[in-house]
């Protein structure tokens, strides 16, 4: 069964299909999208290796052409070096305005191919076909594009919306546990912000989950995206609301540049520990209540996840470097660090400062354990 969330956004309208198999049928859900049947495709290798024959020949089946660029995986790929290679191969395929960029992979490559799709001749349609559960739940929706600066992660980028997303849940079985997981902290980032019994039901739902029962990850995909969909929908290039979005993301993004967007500490890994420690500080500022934070980490620790510092591997910098890396968050205003706080599960909120002794005091204790 396929489910559709349409984003209501006017002439940028899309829908995003949820369901398995539609990898295999990319061709027909694509072809009337197109002028010419022709379009290219951007992938990492590993992706490629488990699903572009698949996409290829689904295209195929509908009289589509396709040619591959092939990128290194992993988080450094989303660089200005890769803009530039993949900006100039576009050119060198000839893609013209009204074809199709197909962007198949995780929220790296969604993120950079997005982006050069939104240079190219000033902006060309681009379809996204997530792999990751990180990427079908969050980062291909929405229109975000960019790429990682030395300075800070995203820091440069457009916003430039899919023509359509293709979140096939079936690619979800292909992932490697710590892939899957490290998806998961965007997936509990939903019930967190804005739906305490999406939350229950992720609690309740915990072994099913672990072991990627496909209805379940159906659920949890669809009601993430929907969520995403309804905030997108409501304030598209983020001036207030989609803002929320972004809990846990100010602490993630500091720790992701400490670890040098490597291996270390992967994106969703951030994340998760991110929430954990907007929560914490969240009670130690007294808006919610000690419990909030006690029982998210015991939920990510039943899922099998990382809910704080200690659990990072190898040298960390220490609070106060950790604190100046999070002045490069996009969230800073006049200086000071905005953060995404929660007065409770389900209702978190935008644009609450802190004392620095506290957001301090938070990362030391979570270096601890």
């Amino acid at each position: 069964m396929t489910t559709t969330v349409h984003v209501d956004l006017g002439a940028r309208a899309y829908d995003v299909r949820i369901g398995a198999g539609l990898i295999a049928r990319a061709g027909a859900e694509i072809a009337p999208l197109l002028r010419r049947p022709r379009v290219v495709v951007v992938s990492d290798a590993t992706v490629a290796a488990a699903h572009l024959v698949p996409l290829q020949a689904g295209l195929a089946a509908e009289g589509i052409a396709s040619e591959a660029l092939l990128l290194p995986p992993g988080e450094a790929t989303k660089c200005w070096r890769e803009l530039e290679h993949v900006t100039e191969w576009l050119l060198s395929q000839k893609v013209e305005r009204s074809d199709v960029v197909v962007a198949l992979g995780g929220g790296v490559i969604g993120d950079l191919v997005g982006f050069a799709a939104a240079i190219l001749r000033r902006g060309v349609r681009f379809v996204q076909i997530p792999t990751s559960l990180l990427a079908q739940v969050d980062s291909s929706v929405g229109g975000k594009t960019g790429i990682n600066s030395p300075a800070g992660k995203n820091l440069v980028g457009a916003f430039h919306q899919p023509a359509l997303v293709l979140a096939d849940t079936g690619a979800l079985q292909t992932l490697a546990p710590r892939d899957f997981l490290a998806g998961y902290g965007e997936v509990v980032k939903y019930g967190l912000l804005g739906d305490a019994e999406f939350f229950g039901w992720l609690e309740a739902h915990a072994g099913a989950l672990r072991g990627r029962d496909p209805a379940a990850l159906d659920h949890a995909v669809t009601r993430s995206v929907e969520m995403k969909a309804g905030i997108v929908m409501r304030d598209e290039t983020e001036q207030g609301e989609r803002a929320l979005l972004n809990l846990g993301h100010t602490f993630c993004h500091a720790l992701e540049a400490a670890t040098g967007y490597s291996q270390r500490l992967l994106h969703g890994e951030g994340v998760a520990i991110g929430c954990a420690l907007a929560f914490e500080l969240s009670a130690r500022l007294g808006l919610c209540a000690q419990e909030d934070p006690s029982r998210l980490r015991a939920h990510l620790r039943e899922m099998g996840m990382k809910a704080d510092l200690a659990e990072i591997d190898g040298a960390l910098p220490d609070a106060a470097q950790l604190f100046e890396l999070m002045g490069q968050d996009k969230k800073v205003v006049d200086g000071a660090i905005r953060f995404v706080l929660a007065r409770r599960i389900g209702e978190a909120f935008v644009g609450a400062s802190a004392p620095r002794e506290r957001v301090l005091e938070v990362l030391r204790d979570s270096a601890r354990g």
